[in-house]
């Protein structure tokens, strides 16, 4: 009944494990000392992003055969997976937005740092396969608040154990590799 948002939760909170997102969360934790407006803005953020990463999702599912929607999905979890792989880091424009106050400049950061990223690439593959698109996008945002917010909140002690989040990159990496091949061979729901 709600497949499409449990899944979608887990793979994204999953995906957000040592993404650059999650460290920009530090940073702006870190340089703001607000976690109200940038936990509103970590969401507001998500929504619009995986919002129209979602719907593109869908509208592509409905053209294409079952079978190729199969080797779209199933690759597009192995590319996740090889990207999980790749420490992320912030770019210096995406960390100097202190001058627009913490809720613009949240949602600013996030949005730009969700364009491309293996989250809204995961939304869009997850809405190919999963409805309703609400479901979808609803998942993809509680899974990125369930991995982003926690590093707003515990910002300096989550920063000084940077080396678990190369672990859980390595973890998330292998869960990625097992979906896709799993939906390469028929096998995923």
């Amino acid at each position: 009944m709600f497949d499409a948002f449990l899944i979608s939760t887990g793979v994204v909170a999953i995906a957000e494990m040592g993404d650059k997102t999650q460290l920009l969360s530090l940073i702006l934790a870190a340089r703001f000392r607000r976690p109200l407006p940038i936990v509103a803005g970590i969401f507001v953020a998500t929504v619009l992003n995986h919002f129209a990463a979602a719907w593109i999702g869908q509208q592509v599912a409905g053209l294409v055969s079952a079978d190729i929607l199969r080797w779209i999905v199933g690759l597009g979890f192995l590319a996740i997976a090889a990207w999980a792989l790749v420490p992320d880091t912030i770019s210096e424009e995406e960390s100097q937005l202190k001058p627009y106050g913490a809720f613009v400049a949240t949602t600013i950061a996030f949005f730009l740092a969700e364009m491309g990223d293996k989250t809204q690439v995961a939304t869009v593959a997850l809405a190919l396969k999963y409805t309703p698109l609400w479901q979808v996008v609803l998942g993809t945002t509680v899974g990125m608040m369930l991995a982003n917010v926690p590093a707003v909140y515990l910002g300096n002690w989550i920063s000084s154990r940077m080396h678990i989040l190369r672990m859980v990159r390595f973890v998330a990496a292998a869960i990625f590799a097992a979906i896709g091949v799993m939906a390469l061979l028929g096998v995923a729901g």
